[in-house]
C-alpha cells in the first residue's frame, strides 16, 4: 500500500513539473511574441526548433496575440515556426515557397555529403618523390645530417678493451678450422 501512495506521489510530482515547465515555456514564448509585435522592422520571425508540443504551445500564443504561424521542416527535431504579422501574412505561393526551400535545403546538403563523401572515398594517385632527402627532408633535415657526417669517428675504445685490441689475426676459415679440430679431438679421446 505504502508503495502505491510514493508511486502516486511521484507522478504527481512530475506532472507538477511537467506543468511548471510548460508554464514557463509559455511565458518565455508569449514574451518573445510580445517583442516581436513591439518591433515595427520585423515582417516575420523564424523560432528555433522545437518539439511537437513546444510548437503546439507557440501557435497558440501567436493565435492569441493575434498573428499568423506556420510551421516548416520535415523531421520532428528540425521542425520550425515561422511567425508573420497580419498585414505581412504570407500568401499562399509564398508559403509554398518556403515549404520547398526546405526540400532544395535538403537535396543540397545531402547532395554535398554525397560529394565530400565521394571524395574522401576517392584515392589519390600516388607521385612518389624520386629524391629521398627531399622526400624525408622535414625528419632528418637539410645541413645537420652534413655536418654529422663530416665530425663522425669510430671509437678509440669499445668497453674497457680498445678496439684495437679486438681485432683478430685469423681469418674465419682458420678459426673454424680450429673449432673444428678442437671438436675431433675431444670426441675421440672419450
Amino acid at each position: 500500500m505504502a508503495d502505491l501512495l510514493e508511486q502516486a506521489a511521484r507522478l504527481k510530482k512530475i506532472e507538477e513539473d511537467e506543468k511548471r515547465k510548460k508554464a514557463e515555456f509559455r511565458k518565455k514564448m508569449e514574451k518573445t511574441v510580445s517583442d516581436f509585435i513591439q518591433d515595427s522592422n520585423l515582417q516575420k520571425k523564424r523560432c528555433e526548433p522545437m518539439g511537437k508540443l513546444e510548437r503546439s504551445i507557440l501557435h497558440d500564443v501567436a493565435e492569441v496575440a493575434g498573428l499568423a504561424s506556420f510551421s516548416f521542416g520535415e523531421d520532428k527535431e528540425s521542425r520550425y515556426v515561422m511567425l508573420f504579422k497580419k498585414e505581412f501574412a504570407p500568401s499562399d505561393e509564398e508559403l509554398e515557397a518556403y515549404r520547398k526551400a526546405e526540400e532544395r535545403r535538403r537535396r543540397k546538403e545531402r547532395a554535398a555529403l554525397e560529394t565530400e563523401e565521394a571524395s574522401r572515398s576517392q584515392k589519390r594517385p600516388a607521385s612518389p618523390n624520386s629524391n629521398y632527402r627531399d622526400k624525408y627532408s622535414h625528419l632528418i633535415g637539410t645541413s645537420a645530417a652534413k655536418d654529422a657526417a663530416h665530425t663522425l669517428q669510430a671509437n678509440q675504445s669499445y668497453g674497457c678493451v680498445p678496439v684495437a685490441n679486438k681485432r683478430g689475426a685469423r681469418s674465419i676459415e682458420e678459426a673454424v678450422d680450429e673449432i673444428r679440430a678442437r671438436g675431433a679431438g675431444s670426441g675421440s679421446s672419450v
